[in-house]
This record gives C-alpha cells, sequence and structure tokens, in this order.
C-alpha cells in the first residue's frame, strides 16, 4: 500500500515557503478578516499604506498568472502594468486566482503558489517598513521589510502604481 502526502493547509504552505526562503515566517491569525487592506489596517494596528497587497491579473494573450503587489493605499495601473509585461492583462476573477494560486482572493501570499505565477512589486512599496502581507487565508497575515521580497525566485520591481 503506498502512503500519500497530505497536502498543505494554505496557511502551512506559506510558512513552508517562508522559511525555504529565508523570510520571515511568524504569521498572525486574527478572529476578524483581514481580506481588504483596510480590515488588515485595521486588525493590525497600522496604516493601509503598510498592507502589501497581492492583486491577481491575467495575461489576455499567454493566459499567465501575474501577481503585482503593491501598498494598500495605491491602486495598480493596468496600462503601467501593461508596459511592464509586453501584453494586455484583466483582473483574474476568483476560480483563475484559486486554481493558480491555491488562495482564495484576499489571501493570497506572495509565496507558496501551486502554480508557475509571475510576481511583480510596485517600487513604491520600498518606501514603506515595515509591510504586512497575506499569508494564505483571510484572516492571517506576516510581517516583512520590503527587501525580503528580493528572496521570491523571479521577482521583478516594476512602477505600476497609478499616479495621484
Amino acid at each position: 500500500m503506498t502512503a500519500t502526502a497530505t497536502p498543505l493547509s494554505s496557511r502551512a504552505r506559506v510558512e513552508a515557503a517562508l522559511r525555504q526562503l529565508g523570510m520571515p515566517a511568524d504569521i498572525v491569525e486574527f478572529a476578524a478578516s483581514t481580506r481588504s487592506s483596510a480590515e488588515a489596517a485595521v486588525a493590525i494596528g497600522c496604516d493601509v499604506a503598510q498592507i502589501a497587497k497581492s492583486i491577481v491579473f491575467r495575461g489576455k494573450h499567454s493566459d499567465a498568472c501575474i501577481i503585482v503587489i503593491a501598498s494598500g493605499a495605491d491602486r495598480v495601473d493596468e496600462k503601467r502594468l501593461k508596459a511592464a509585461l509586453g501584453e494586455n492583462v484583466a483582473r483574474a476573477d476568483a476560480d483563475f486566482v484559486r486554481q493558480r494560486t491555491g488562495f482564495a482572493i484576499g489571501g493570497v501570499a506572495p509565496v507558496g503558489h501551486l502554480g508557475a505565477v509571475t510576481v511583480l512589486v510596485d517600487r513604491a512599496l520600498w518606501d514603506i517598513d515595515p509591510i504586512w502581507a497575506a499569508a494564505g487565508t483571510p484572516n492571517t497575515v506576516f510581517r516583512l521589510c520590503a527587501d525580503h521580497l528580493h528572496h521570491i525566485p523571479g521577482i521583478r520591481v516594476v512602477d505600476v502604481r497609478q499616479q495621484a
């Protein structure tokens, strides 16, 4: 009889990936939702700008899964994102997000994805310390500095913040 491994929970998958990459892996769980940047900031007791939100896009031509990590106070300019990627993008729907990342919207972490993803981080995030990112569920987060994001293989720093 062959034993099969039990799949890791979303939170455990993030924690394992953080440890493997040498990033802080102290995950904090809240009773309340941290699904949105505003909810997370209230639960943590920080400024909404300190929330490193993960926004998932879908390449219109390539069907690639693209995760943009940006400050919770900023919006992503899709025209600037298109210029950075060389293709049009659209916001991904919940099914695409779950299938490609293994996370539900509101819990998408910058690491621990089930499938191939392109991870981009907006340059403006480097002006903020500390930052807090989702840890795989809509009520878990972990604290880090933007420089820790450089541990993510293949990560690219881009300027995609919508200009005021």
